[in-house]
C-alpha cells in the first residue's frame, strides 16, 4: 500500500512539473517544412559571450530516413577534428555533434553569428572528410567508447550531398520555415 501511495504521488509531482514546462526552441520548429540547410538554432549569452547554435540539417526530417550511426560517428570525429584545429575557427569552436534525430548535426560558436557566416567553414569542413583517408582520428578503444561503429565510406556520401546543398545553399535552406 505504501508503494502504490508513493507512486501516485510520483505521478502527480510529474505530471505537475510537465504541465509547467514550456516546450523547448527546438521542438516548435516545423519538422513537416524543414530543408536541409544552415539554420541558427539559437543563442544564448554566457557571461558576456554570445554563443549560437546551429542546426546543420543533413535530411528532410520524417520524409528522408536518418542518418545510419556509423557515418555519424565518422562526420563527428573527422568533423570536431577538422574545426577544432581550423587557424581561423578553433578558439570560437564550442561542440559539434550529432542531434538525437540523426538529420544533421549540431555547431555550437562563441560570437553572435548568422548561418551565411560559416557556410564557407562548412563546405571546407565538407571537403577535408571528402578527402580523408586512412585512420580516423580518435577511432580507437583509448580515444572512443564505440570506436568500431565508424564508416568513412557512407560518411561520405552524406558530405557529398551536404556540400551540394551548401554551394547552391539560399535563403529557404537558412530559414527555418514557418
Amino acid at each position: 500500500m505504501v508503494l502504490f501511495l508513493l507512486a501516485n504521488q510520483h505521478k502527480k509531482i510529474h505530471t505537475h512539473t510537465m504541465n509547467s514546462m514550456k516546450k523547448i526552441a527546438s521542438f516548435t520548429v516545423n519538422h513537416d517544412r524543414l530543408l536541409p540547410g544552415v539554420y541558427v538554432s539559437r543563442r544564448d549569452t554566457v557571461g558576456t559571450e554570445i554563443l549560437t547554435t546551429f542546426d546543420l540539417r543533413f535530411t528532410r526530417p520524417n520524409k528522408e530516413p536518418a542518418l545510419e550511426t556509423a557515418p555519424v560517428h565518422a562526420i563527428e570525429h573527422l568533423g570536431a577534428t577538422f574545426l577544432r584545429n581550423h587557424e581561423k575557427w578553433a578558439d570560437r569552436v564550442i561542440y559539434f555533434g550529432p542531434m538525437g534525430c540523426r538529420t544533421g548535426f549540431y555547431l555550437i560558436l562563441a560570437g553572435k553569428l548568422e548561418s551565411r557566416d560559416i557556410v564557407g567553414l562548412l563546405k571546407e569542413m565538407c571537403k577535408f572528410i571528402l578527402d580523408f583517408s586512412g585512420d580516423i582520428p580518435g577511432a580507437a578503444p583509448r580515444d572512443c567508447g564505440n570506436y568500431r561503429d565508424m564508416n568513412l565510406d557512407t560518411a561520405k556520401y552524406h558530405i557529398e550531398r551536404y556540400l551540394k546543398m551548401l554551394n547552391d545553399i539560399d535563403a529557404a535552406h537558412m530559414t527555418y520555415p514557418e
